[in-house]
């Protein structure tokens, strides 16, 4: 309380002086003058389309240029897609014949399911003993149990080529990035931007340059995932202690020998959640690239859904989510794997007893596959469905629950979410340009202001401007939501180990989720509509805020808490006047996450209906419009940008009235 109260009374002025009644008298002043100019100027509002430069046009022509007639010197740029895509053809189509549909060429079919559900059962015993290998044996079975099988080999075998191409090319640059501070300055931007801009807007460039297919995916897929490597690359090389280093270079090392036996393995573990980033992150884009053809489980479920098949749904959707959780858990168990040695006498069966115990299997069932065809594939009459029981569901939902649904359904979006939406379209471009440039001079200066309100007007130039207010809208109600239920449980975790176990473990399979199963339950309780996108938003976006509220509070040193409590303070006193102010970073970070992720989000429920940003990047890609999708996804990146930077700056100055900085 002491510390926190000196903190109170250090404040230090602002440097503008100006109070804060002066700052919302300039609010005040903008709305008002909005208010009065609206009618006189119509152009305020919306961007006149004759003052629209043809940026979308300028940027389809270019990439259209790039793939029929740009000239490399030696070749065509087309000669070069080409080429890489007849390269990554080549793993694509052994690990899809491998897992999936055999050789065609030769008498050899793919891998017996039984075999691939041992194999699983022993690298989960390998990586982490009995109850992983169980877990992963269970998740490989229920692939097979519930037919499908097929789909989702097809799937692995996008995601075991993507995942080593993505972490390569990921190290690769991150090792580039450390070399040399500009070339970390340019990625770092890169990188910002990259992971800012939504699954979808990755998919038309592709489409243009190389079709529709799974190589296209697997590309795709390939550029989303590998940012998350090149961070963790340079976040490990650079937090390798400079004695080790040093001690490398006085043991006579090259540049080369202290980078492959000194730094990089110094760094290990962050390389190891690199790689389980990658990992998560190819599952989650394989599955969004089959809106350009990619075939596997992703494909299945958005057919189902296209078809209000909502029982077969909801099994695929659970055969991902499956997947997923046996990834992550393999690749986190093999991220904190301690090497072993043995004896090199030793015989290869010793040595290796996982793997001989899988290549014996695998061996035993192909050669009894022959007599045994149930072996191959799983048999159609051992498989099950649940499919009846949701489409049961679904109807009694439809009959008899949602006429208790429907009326608070139709009060939430009559009565809340669409004054909020209407008043989101009410403001004119030029306002939000004023409005956020007075909110970035506040927060952080001149410097801020003028880049905050460059990104905002931007978004008014090229062209999307109601669509950007509809994901705005969807964004702020959502995050809203987002931070009323995420810090109460952060709260709730903190105060309770119990409840932090339940918590921690929910939020671990939540993080795991491909976004589109989240379109799932809010379809068949709410059908679409406002409320249906905002919950699905709800569902992804809302993990950070709780796991980095109750971060934060676990971080308040016991000292303060114990000086509080002796001072005199009500359990409420200190979470109000000690530990929230004191978890402030951490709280802001968690913030700054969920805009992001819901903004991400905000995209994916363009499938379900709606007017956003989202719904421009799928309307581009039928006709491989890359102005169109590419700038939609810029857009959705520069409103997520611009709140970073508020955040981020509000954050900073919050700290340092705090005492914290």
């Amino acid at each position: 309380m002491t510390a926190v109260a000196s903190a109170e009374q250090a404040r230090p002025a602002r440097p503008d002086g100006f109070s804060r009644l002066a700052w919302f008298a300039a609010a005040v002043a903008i709305v008002a003058t909005t208010i009065v100019v609206r009618d006189l100027a119509p152009w305020t509002v919306r961007v006149p389309p004759e003052w629209l430069p043809p940026i979308r046009a300028w940027v389809t022509d270019f990439f259209k240029w790039l793939a029929k007639d740009a000239d490399l010197g030696l070749f065509l740029f087309r000669d070069a897609t080409r080429a890489i895509s007849w390269l990554l053809s080549w793993p694509l189509g052994w690990s899809e014949s491998l897992l999936a549909k055999g050789f065609r060429q030769v008498p050899v079919a793919e891998f017996p399911w039984v075999a691939i559900v041992a194999g699983a059962g022993l690298l989960g015993h390998a990586l982490g003993g009995r109850r992983l290998a169980l877990f992963a044996g269970l998740g490989a079975f229920y692939l097979a149990l519930f037919g499908v099988w097929t789909p989702a080999m097809q799937t692995l075998s996008l995601v075991l080529v993507t995942a080593p191409l993505a972490a390569a090319v990921g190290l690769g640059l991150g090792v580039a990035a450390t070399r040399g501070r500009w070339i970390e300055a340019i990625l770092t931007a890169a990188f910002d931007v990259m992971q800012s801009i939504p699954h979808l807007a990755y998919l038309a460039p592709v489409v243009v340059f190389f079709g529709f297919g799974q190589v296209p995916g697997l590309l795709a897929t390939a550029i989303f995932a590998m940012p998350p490597m090149a961070r963790c690359t340079i976040l490990g090389i650079r937090t390798v202690p400079p004695e080790v280093i040093e001690a490398g270079r006085m043991s006579g090392c090259t540049p080369l020998q202290l980078l492959w036996k000194v730094e990089l393995p110094s760094a290990h573990a962050t390389l190891m959640v690199g790689l389980n980033q990658v990992i998560m992150q190819s599952l989650a884009m394989v599955v969004i690239a089959s809106l350009i053809g990619a075939v596997g489980l992703g494909y299945e479920l958005l057919f189902s859904l296209q078809q209000l098949r909502l029982g077969k749904a909801v099994e695929q959707g659970v055969a991902i989510v499956v997947m997923a959780v046996v990834l992550d858990r393999l690749s986190q168990r093999f991220a904190r794997l301690e090497p072993s040695h043995h004896a090199v006498t030793l015989p290869f069966w010793r040595r290796h007893r996982h793997l001989a115990l899988f290549l014996a299997i695998l061996a035993a069932s192909a050669l009894a596959s022959l007599w045994i065809p149930g072996l191959r594939n799983p048999p159609a009459e051992l498989t099950i469905s649940t499919a009846p029981l949701w489409n049961g569901a679904v109807k009694w939902i439809a009959t008899d629950l949602f006429s208790v649904i429907q009326p608070v359904r139709d009060w939430l979006t009559v009565s809340v979410l669409i004054p909020v939406r209407n008043g989101f379209l009410w403001l004119g471009w030029l306002t939000a340009v004023v409005f956020v440039g007075l909110l970035g001079l506040r927060a952080g200066g001149g410097k801020l202001a003028a880049s905050c309100a460059a990104m905002v007007g931007l978004i008014a130039l090229f062209g999307f401007w109601e669509p950007a207010l509809i994901t705005a809208y969807y964004t702020f109600v959502a995050v809203i939501l987002c931070v009323l239920i995420g810090v109460p449980l952060g709260i709730w975790s903190a105060r309770r180990r119990r409840v932090a176990m339940v918590m921690t473990t929910v939020c671990d399979t939540l993080q795991t989720f491909p976004s589109f199963i989240y379109l799932i339950p809010v379809i068949m309780l709410l059908r679409v509509g406002d409320l249906s996108n905002i919950l699905a938003i709800i569902g992804y976006a809302s993990v950070p805020m709780i796991r980095l509220t109750y971060l934060g509070l676990l971080r308040v040193p016991t000292a303060i808490k114990e000086a509080a409590t002796a001072s005199g303070t009500t359990p409420r006193q200190l979470l109000w006047k000690v530990e929230l102010p004191l978890a402030f970073p951490e709280i802001m970070l968690g913030l700054n996450q969920t805009i992001m992720m819901a903004l991400a989000m905000t995209a994916i429920t363009a499938l379900i209906g709606s007017r956003d940003l989202g719904q421009e990047i799928l309307k581009a890609l039928p006709e491989a419009d890359v102005g169109r999708g590419l700038l939609a996804g810029v857009s959705i990146a520069l409103i997520g940008m611009t709140a970073d930077r508020l955040i981020a700056a509000w954050s900073r100055q919050r700290k340092a009235e705090l005492g914290l900085a």
